[in-house]
């Protein structure tokens, strides 16, 4: 069965462990949370010994089948950890896991980690046959709303007292990167005391920024349309000194997909997302900018990119990054056509 992170406590709580869980995902801390969780839950069921296997070059599989099968000098219950580099481990990898999953012993708890599983992965016999026989976790990352609870749920085991204001300051700071969302909740517990109600002038003196995006997530804001996060993304990642080629790729590479979605709209009446391979999660936010932008606008955008893909590769640009915001701004659209990228 699958169950949410954010529900993970209630589910541990609810039944006894299985002989099977998959935690899957890109978000670390929630993972760890989870997991920290699972390794509690085993302890107190009785599960005393615990091993510990990476599925990478050197692994070798009789080592994992012995531990499920043999019994410890020093404990009943063996808990057993398995992490996976990658979460498409290969044919070989899915023929044991199969075999594994006729294994069931009550004796025994796998625990299975990775990252992030598409439905492809999900989908397949061995992850269908651990998943059924067990439990299975996918870890997204936290956004919005759900960053707000999560941070509020920390602060309540920190026996924290966080005005509204200032958790909204806290999240956006940290919006991103839960590991150093918990790291500063506990620095405040540290600087405040208990029944101090933390405002946002304190955090303001205490946090520094926080927040970790990815050119994906800079790119995903621009199709919905959320500039100011957007902006603010791309300033995030000039601070971290990234690449800003690889983000004006990532800006053609968007442009591209929504002029030939605009193209087969014109020829056919209608989008057809399957074939240009768009998944279901980015179809609205693709919905969402073709029906902000027009075929005018995305002659305007291309063009913009050409020049700036020239002007990347054969100059020096002084301010890439005021380069990068006239460019996503174009996806307003904004009417800056006429200012100049220099």
């Amino acid at each position: 069965m699958q169950f949410q992170a954010y529900d993970a406590e209630r589910q541990l709580n609810a039944s006894s462990l299985p002989p099977f869980i998959l935690v899957f995902g890109d978000e670390p801390q929630q993972k760890l949370d989870i997991i920290d969780a699972i390794r509690a839950k085993a302890k107190a069921e009785g599960f005393d010994e615990r091993q510990n296997f990476t599925l990478d070059s050197e692994f070798e599989w009789a080592h994992l089948i012995d531990a499920m099968q043999s019994m410890s000098l020093f404990a009943d219950k063996q808990y057993i950890e398995l992490t996976l580099t990658s979460s498409k481990p290969g044919a070989v990898a899915a023929k044991q896991f199969l075999e594994i999953a006729n294994m069931q012993n009550s004796d025994v708890v796998l625990v299975i980690q990775g990252p992030k599983a598409g439905k492809d992965v999900q989908k397949t016999k061995w992850f269908s046959a651990l998943a059924n026989a067990g439990w299975f976790c996918h870890v997204y990352e936290l956004q919005n709303n759900q960053l707000h609870k999560w941070l509020a749920a920390r602060a309540n085991k920190l026996n924290l007292h966080i005005a509204p204001q200032a958790l909204t300051m806290i999240a956006d700071m940290c919006e991103g990167n839960l590991m150093a969302g918990r790291q500063e909740l506990e620095k405040l517990g540290l600087q405040f005391p208990a029944e101090h109600i933390i405002q946002a002038q304190d955090i303001a003196k205490v946090m520094v920024q926080q927040s970790r995006y990815s050119v994906f997530q800079f790119t995903d804001e621009i199709l919905r349309g959320d500039f100011t996060k957007a902006i603010k993304m791309l300033c995030r990642l000039d601070d971290e000194g990234f690449e800003p080629v690889v983000i004006l790729w990532n800006l053609v590479n968007e442009a591209q997909t929504l002029t030939q979605l605009f193209e087969m709209q014109a020829l056919t009446g209608h989008v057809d997302f399957k074939a240009l391979r768009i998944w279901s999660q980015k179809q609205s936010l693709y919905q969402n900018a073709l029906a902000r932008l027009s075929h005018s606008n995305m002659q305007t955008i291309n063009t913009a990119l050409s020049e700036a893909d020239i002007m990347f590769k054969s100059a020096y640009v002084a301010k890439p990054y005021v380069v990068l915001s006239h460019l996503a701004l174009l996806f307003m659209p904004a009417q800056i056509s006429e200012l100049s990228l220099a």
